[in-house]
């Protein structure tokens, strides 16, 4: 048993089942999925697209609630958003008519979260250094990379100080080269911090590279395949991608996925009756 999964228990799916309404009738997108997340542990889910990986982390996010089972954090049920957990999404999630400072300092305005002047300005500071963004400090986000925007979202995110990180592909809209380079900024960043970390992303690469763990999500309705253990280390660097048990694990994990895209493209045939 790893580190991570020896720790306390934070994140607990029991039995739990999504069911939407549509105009056809109910479409269930996840079904009696049950898994645990620890502290400290970061937790990558992957899946074909629609299956429901969305879904899981607005879960414990809060922003859905289950039909059936129960999503438990702390083994308390979570029934709405909270300062505890940040969200990250693929849009950037910055707000354009806001500098670099005032994004970062955004949520230490807020009432769940806010705090005197001198320490907001200091967390600020703390944030778009360690983000590389200090001689940005009063730019539009119009102004920034796409890589830079997602920093800042980043930091945005962090500077409330959320024990919970919650990202959904939030690296997808990069090119290659930044995205290597903000997978290495956030493990160095979490390596600082620490956090509990739910990661949703297409990427095979990606959550074998960042994960303690990876949950390989059924084409929908989302069902658990497998969970797989990464047997890395921590902290990683970029020569981890030529070892190679790297390579194989990587493999492993695409060739389950790729068998779920398959199974996905058959339901979506229609035999005429």
């Amino acid at each position: 048993m790893s580190a991570s999964e020896s720790a306390r228990e934070r994140i607990a799916f029991e039995r739990v089942s999504v069911e939407f309404q549509t105009r056809s009738g109910p479409l269930r997108v996840v079904d009696d999925v049950s898994y645990r997340v620890h502290d400290g542990e970061f937790v990558s889910i992957i899946g074909p697209s629609g299956c429901g990986k969305t879904t899981m982390m607005n879960l414990v996010a809060g922003f859905v609630q289950p039909t059936a089972g129960a999503v438990l954090l702390d083994g308390k049920p979570v029934v709405a958003p909270g300062p505890d957990r940040g969200v990250i999404f693929q849009e950037y999630g910055v707000f354009p008519w806001l500098t670099v400072r005032q994004n970062i300092a955004f949520g230490l305005n807020l009432r769940a979260s806010r705090v005197p002047e001198g320490e907001r300005r200091a967390i600020c500071e703390r944030y778009m250094r360690l983000m590389g963004l200090a001689d940005f400090a009063d730019a539009w986000p119009k102004t920034l990379s796409g890589g830079m925007r997602q920093r800042l979202a980043i930091a945005r995110a962090y500077a409330v100080r959320p024990e919970f990180l919650l990202m959904d592909e939030p690296f997808g809209a990069l090119d290659a080269q930044t995205r290597s380079a903000m997978q290495d900024l956030l493990i160095e960043v979490l390596h600082a911090e620490g956090k509990t970390v739910m990661l949703i992303t297409h990427s095979v690469e990606e959550a074998v590279y960042l994960s303690d763990r990876i949950v390989i999500m059924t084409a929908r309705p989302a069902r658990i395949r497998e969970i797989v253990r990464v047997p890395f280390g921590h902290p990683r660097t970029e020569s981890l991608h030529e070892k190679s048990e790297f390579g194989e694990l990587r493999s492993h994990v695409r060739e389950l996925v790729m068998k779920e895209y398959a199974e996905q493209a058959r339901q979506s045939v229609h035999v005429p009756v």
